[in-house]
């Protein structure tokens, strides 16, 4: 019978290019996979969407508006391990690219 791992770290990431998020998450995940006594869980959030209306001329016509959109996509890792390994050392290896926000929680 295997132990099973008790301590939890969750990892979110957070990013406005989806790409650079996948690619982040998969980095990660790979890092953590050379040790056998880990298990990652990756759980996909809702997409934030913020729209702007915004006028396009600031004296005249006042029914022209552009809209703009900002997206903020989002990932949870949730990583199982076991506590004799120092995960901490292992989730800091990783190169991630720059634009990918990522917090790790501890609990």
């Amino acid at each position: 019978m295997e132990n099973q791992p008790n301590e939890k770290i969750r990892v979110r990431l957070e990013s406005f290019n989806h790409e650079l998020l996948t690619l982040s998450c998969r980095k990660i995940m790979d890092t953590i996979q050379l040790n056998p006594l880990n298990s990652v869980g990756l759980i996909p959030l809702p997409t934030n969407k913020r729209i702007y209306c915004v006028l396009r001329s600031p004296h005249v016509d006042k029914d022209s508006r552009e809209h703009f959109e900002v997206r903020v996509h989002r990932r949870i890792l949730d990583i199982f391990y076991d506590p004799n390994i120092d995960i901490i050392d292992l989730l800091s290896e990783p190169d991630l690219p720059s634009g990918v926000l990522y917090k790790i929680c501890v609990g």
